[in-house]
C-alpha cells in the first residue's frame, strides 16, 4: 500500500512527533509499504515566530496538490495542524477524498501558555480541523477521554514504541568519564524542548539533592541558563550520545502537564531510569500503576521517591512497548476505509 503522510513537523526539528513519524516510515517500509512524506523541507518556508527551528511552508497548496496527484496514494494521513496540514485537508475535502489525522500535540494548551489565547477558541479550531477526518489517531486513553469530552469523535488508538536497543542501561555511562561524571548524585534529568509549554520551570525550581541537568534546545534555553547557573544545560543530543545521557542519570523528571504521550518517558524507562511526573494524561497512560515511576501532584516528592526504584523494573516496563505494535495500530486505523482510486 502506498501511504502519503503530510506533516509540518520534520527534520531538522528534534521532537517526539518527528521521531514517531520517522520511525513509522521505517517500520512501514520494512513491512513492504510505500511511504511518501510531504514535509516542509520540500517547500519554500519561513521560520515560525518564537520557534525559528520550526519551518512553516509558504503557500503550499499548488505544489502539494501536484505531489499528492503524482503519488496517487492508497491512503492519506495528515499528521499536524500546520500550513501543510490545512492545505492537505482542503485538497481532500474539495475532492471528497477521505483522510485520517493524528492529535500529537495539545496545541490549545501550548497556545494558551505562550500567547494567552482562550482554550475554547483554540479547541474550536482543532475540532474544525479534525472534524472532517475519517479517524483521529491518539496515543492514549487519557487523551481520547479529554477529546471526547470536548466534542471530538471518530477517535482511534495509535500508541508509541521505543528503540530498546538504542535506549538501554549502560553502566559505562555512569562512570567518571561518562556525561555526568563530575556531578554530585543523584542526578535528576530532563530531556525535551526547553520551552514554556513544557513547564520546565517547575523542574528547575525544585529543591533537590545532587544535581539537575537539562538535555534539549528551545526558545527558553539561554534565558533559563542565565537564571539557573546551578543547573547543567547541555543542549540537544542525538543517537548514542543521547542514550548515554539518559543512562548516566538517576531519575527522569517530566514536568509537562500538556503532552499527549511523552516519548521521552519510554526512552528514559528503557534506559533503566525511573520517572517522576505529575499525575496527568501522558504520564498516567505510560506509567499507570507500574512501579517504574512515581506520579504525584508534588513533583519534588515524586522525584525523591523515584530515586529508590529498581532500574530493572523500569526496563521491564519499557519492553512492553514496541514500534511494531504501534505501526500495526496505525495500519488498523487505515484499513476500514476503501483505498483511494485515481483516474488515469
Amino acid at each position: 500500500m502506498r501511504i502519503l503522510v503530510v506533516s509540518d513537523a520534520w527534520f531538522p526539528q528534534v521532537n517526539g512527533v518527528v521521531r514517531t513519524l520517522d520511525t513509522l516510515k521505517t517500520e512501514l517500509q520494512a513491512a513492504g509499504h510505500d511511504v511518501v512524506m510531504v514535509t516542509p523541507d520540500r517547500f519554500r518556508s519561513l521560520p515560525c515566530p518564537s520557534y525559528p527551528e520550526i519551518r512553516l511552508a509558504v503557500k503550499p497548496g499548488a505544489k502539494l496538490r501536484r505531489m499528492i496527484e503524482q503519488a496517487q496514494p492508497c491512503a492519506i494521513h495528515i499528521a499536524t495542524e500546520g500550513p501543510l496540514g490545512w492545505a492537505a485537508r482542503r485538497y481532500c475535502l474539495r475532492r471528497a477524498i477521505p483522510f485520517t489525522t493524528a492529535y500529537h500535540t495539545k496545541f490549545p494548551e501550548y497556545v494558551q501558555a505562550r500567547w494567552r489565547v482562550p482554550l475554547a477558541l483554540s479547541y474550536a479550531v482543532m475540532r474544525r480541523f479534525h472534524g472532517a477526518s475519517s479517524r483521529i489517531m491518539v496515543a492514549t486513553q487519557g487523551i481520547e477521554d479529554e477529546l471526547t469530552q470536548r466534542g471530538f469523535a471518530n477517535i482511534g488508538r495509535w500508541s508509541r514504541g521505543v528503540d530498546t536497543q538504542l535506549f538501554r542501561p549502560r553502566p559505562e555511562c555512569r562512570q567518571a568519564d561518562g556525561p555526568w561524571g563530575d556531578l554530585p548524585r543523584p542526578i535528576f534529568l530532563y530531556v525535551g524542548r526547553v520551552a514554556v509549554e513544557k513547564n520546565i520551570q517547575a523542574f528547575l525550581d525544585l529543591d533537590l539533592p545532587g544535581s539537575k541537568v537539562v538535555v534539549g534546545d528551545g526558545p527558553q534555553l539561554e534565558d533559563l541558563r542565565r537564571k539557573h547557573p546551578e543547573v547543567r544545560f547541555v543542549g540537544a543530543r542525538h543517537g548514542e550520545d543521547l542514550a548515554c545521557h539518559y543512562a548516566g542519570a538517576d531519575v527522569f523528571v517530566f514536568p509537562s502537564r500538556t503532552d499527549t504521550f511523552g516519548l521521552v518517558l519510554l526512552e528514559a524507562l528503557a534506559s533503566g531510569l525511573p520517572v517522576a511526573a505529575y499525575a496527568v494524561p501522558g504520564p498516567l497512560d505510560v506509567i499507570g500503576d507500574s512501579p517504574a515511576g512515581v506520579l504525584a501532584d508534588d513533583l519534588r516528592q515524586a522525584a525523591l521517591r523515584a530515586v529508590t526504584i529498581d532500574p530493572e523494573l523500569c526496563r521491564d516496563h519499557a519492553l512492553s512497548f514496541s514500534w511494531a505494535a504501534s505501526t500495526n495500530q496505525f495500519l488498523d486505523n487505515l484499513r476500514p476505509f476503501e483505498p483511494l482510486v485515481w483516474s488515469a
